[in-house]
């Protein structure tokens, strides 16, 4: 199963051994030296992490940047099946054990732990084994895919973040937006989504109260898709206390009705009461909750005002992007700094109706030639039959097209349609002369 000596893993990029970093299979499992942490915790610690910041919280001796990549091509290139050797929490070791079900999971345990403990599942195996909840044990019960998240690290470290080199900036001075505040985040992706948002709709503070999976969290950064410097300056707090210290007035969202005797407003009457007070030189903020549960009543109870957004009330649940958009949007909808769309090089600010570009309304002489035009072969042709009939019929004609409110370019296209209609093109058009 492994192999009584030390095996380096050649740098695909170098050609050289990743010394003194090297992959050792020890055990059955692919270590760091002989010593270190396996496989799956390095890829692990970069991925939720930035590459720096991980391999700083790991300090493994010779684990540089520079001897990096050989470990991560290892398990990117799959070379744990050539040596007979799995990492814990890995895909493949559920693979390579034949549990293939979740029933099969729990079977190879002694006992699973379900939150605070007052829910166990007994198994026939050995080992015990702790999870916040059931469905985060559904979903991460097979393993991960850790030789995917290798190879994304890999492509970080060989060209950097992807849309790193997209900053932005702050829409308003500090204090003139509100903060976001998320109590208590638990999915790096979800904050990168709320970041998005943020930057989407002028919302430039975010501050976050003791996120779940720790900060900074290049997770976040991906998912904030170039919101860069919404995240590159998020305050972290350890308690919602310090979090909301500096503010006077605050809104907590809910889908949830609360014993509380506190204003009850909708996004739009929320907005409007942060304008003011912002105005007012007051500095605001809005409080989210956890993704799983929202906000604790506890923590509503610090809030001044409670925002409920209308919902289809047999479906109320929106997720925190979601419930940060919608805030966002009323924040800047009707604001000088608002854009119909993106405004690039060669795109300018669009204004709400009808969008003509570079082209002008057809004049009416332009279109009286075009009635007559059409008219004219129209009765060549003796479509006008009976003849009685025919004040009506042109009467139609012309109301049905002025209604279209054509340009001038459509008045020429028409035009050129009824000619080719009436005379035909080519050969067509040559025998009708």
């Amino acid at each position: 199963m492994s192999s009584p000596e030390p095996t380096p893993v050649s740098d695909s990029v170098t050609g050289n051994a990743a010394s003194p970093a090297n992959v050792v299979p020890q055990a059955g499992e692919p270590r760091i030296a002989a010593a270190g942490p396996v496989v799956s915790t390095v890829v692990h610690a970069c991925h939720e992490r930035s590459i720096d910041t991980g391999l700083a919280e790991l300090a493994v001796p010779g684990l540089t940047r520079d001897t990096l990549e050989p470990v991560l091509t290892y398990c990117a290139e799959l070379t744990c099946e050539k040596d007979q050797v799995t990492c814990p929490g890995c895909k493949r070791r559920t693979e390579a054990q034949g549990i293939h079900t979740l029933d099969e999971f729990i079977a190879r345990h002694e006992e699973i732990v379900v939150g605070d403990g007052r829910v166990r599942l007994l198994g026939q195996g050995a080992g015990k084994l702790a999870t916040p909840e059931l469905a985060a044990l559904e979903k991460t019960w097979s393993g991960e895919n850790y030789w995917f998240w290798a190879r994304r690290v890999l492509r970080k470290l060989r060209h950097g973040i992807r849309r790193a080199h997209i900053q932005g900036e702050a829409m308003a001075a500090a204090g003139e937006t509100p903060a976001v505040i998320l109590m208590e985040p638990q999915l790096a992706d979800n904050i990168g989504m709320v970041a998005r948002a943020c930057a989407n709709f002028g919302l430039d503070s975010l501050r976050l109260v003791n996120p779940r999976d720790g900060w900074p969290n290049e997770k976040a950064r991906i998912a904030a898709s170039g919101a860069n410097y919404i995240i590159d300056d998020t305050e972290l707090y350890p308690t919602l206390d310090a979090a909301i210290g500096d503010l006077t007035w605050i809104c907590a969202t809910t889908a949830r009705q609360r014993d509380l005797r506190k204003p009850v407003l909708t996004p739009e009457q929320a907005v409007a009461e942060l304008r003011t007070r912002i105005a007012r030189g007051e500095r605001c903020g809005m409080l989210f909750g956890r993704e799983r549960n929202g906000l604790e009543t506890a923590e509503v109870a610090n809030a001044d005002a409670i925002v409920m957004i209308p919902v289809n009330s047999r479906f109320a649940s929106l997720n925190l992007a979601q419930a940060v958009l919608i805030l966002g949007y009323e924040w800047l909808r009707g604001q000088d700094a608002a854009s119909l769309g993106r405004v690039t090089t060669y795109e300018q600010p669009l204004a709400a109706g009808f969008n003509m570009g570079e082209d002008r309304p057809a004049s009416k002489g332009e279109l009286l030639g075009l009635f007559e035009h059409l008219e004219g072969e129209l009765h060549r042709l003796g479509f006008f039959n009976p003849e009685a009939k025919r004040p009506t019929m042109t009467r139609n004609l012309r109301t049905m097209l002025s209604r279209m409110q054509p340009t001038e370019q459509e008045v020429r296209t028409l035009r050129g349609i009824v000619a080719t209609l009436s005379r035909g093109k080519g050969h067509g058009r040559k025998s009708s002369t």
